[in-house]
């Protein structure tokens, strides 16, 4: 079953600590800019709901899977999310800028008619992406900008104003046409295998002889996607013909054989990297795979 991270959660994990009675805070409102949230080492983010809402500005080349969908998004797009939908996301680039906000439903809810589930942005089945002109991208990142200004101002009545500009953020989005970069996985299992394979490769290359490759076995997946590990194996075997661990092995393989070609690491360091605990292991691995040891591959 997938978990859902609370918004406690969220603040723990990114900046390891918590507003004040942030539990008793029913409508919690806070931004960011994107790029003071990225931590060096930090874990990928987990594919799970969150009881709170999420609208994210971002630039650049990134991949949401989102639901049953996978949505490719490229230059500016404003993002939505809701807690009734499981999602995670990936960089393709080195473009990692934009803003975002998290609220609860009550910030919205008690200062407007009407309910955050009736916007089309929020439906179950609706497209949550919309592609930003250069334009559309300076006029929401005003928005954003000045929601920063104001959430740290001593202005008494600032979550009034904030909940305008949140209010302006989502008619902007209205008026919009929503992106048609969505494709749809044919079923859970294909979007449970899209899932698993960007979070593997999302671990590799193997940069340097302290990196390490950490999530090695079918479990450490499973309990990263907050699924049970028969139902990750089943999803991964019906969809592509092969077993989790078979993809594992295959990726540590590739990796493997690069390492020993293009650099010059001892094959100590480049077991350590790959998350062998000792190199006789990584040997064992490597020659069953290939019927070669290490070193007698690099001299091929």
């Amino acid at each position: 079953m997938i978990s859902t991270e609370s918004i406690e959660e969220f603040y723990q994990k990114k900046f390891n600590w918590m507003p004040d009675n942030l539990q008793y805070d029913l409508s919690h409102f806070n931004v960011f800019r994107l790029e003071d949230c990225f931590v060096p080492g930090a874990p990928p983010m987990n594919y799970s709901r969150r009881d709170y809402y999420k609208i994210s500005l971002i630039r650049g080349k990134n991949v949401y899977h989102y639901a049953d969908k996978s949505i490719e998004i490229e230059g500016s797009t404003l993002i939505f999310f809701n807690p009734q939908v499981p999602y995670t996301w990936a960089s393709l680039s080195d473009d990692k800028t934009g803003f975002f906000c998290i609220f609860r439903e009550a910030f919205f809810n008690e200062r407007m008619r009407g309910s955050l589930h009736e916007l089309p942005m929020f439906l179950p089945g609706g497209k949550p992406a919309y592609s930003l002109t250069q334009e559309q991208d300076e006029q929401i990142s005003q928005l954003f900008q000045k929601m920063l200004d104001e959430i740290n101002s001593e202005y008494r009545y600032k979550y009034d104003l904030l909940q305008s500009y949140l209010t302006e953020l989502i008619h902007s989005a209205l008026k919009m046409r929503p992106s048609e970069t969505l494709y749809q996985h044919p079923d859970a299992k294909s979007r449970m295998t899209a899932v698993f394979t960007e979070l593997l490769e999302r671990q590799f290359p193997i940069e340097s002889p302290s990196q390490r490759f950490m999530m090695r076995s079918a479990k450490d997946f499973a309990d990263h996607l907050s699924v049970h590990v028969n139902h990750l194996n089943r999803s991964i075997r019906e969809t592509t013909g092969r077993t989790t661990t078979d993809h594992i092995a295959g990726r540590l393989l590739s990796e493997a054989k690069a390492l020993l070609k293009h650099t010059d690491w001892n094959v100590a360091q480049i077991s350590y990297s790959l998350g062998f605990e000792e190199p006789a292991h990584f040997n064992n691995f490597f020659k069953k795979q290939t019927q070669l040891t290490p070193t007698a591959y690099r001299t091929v």
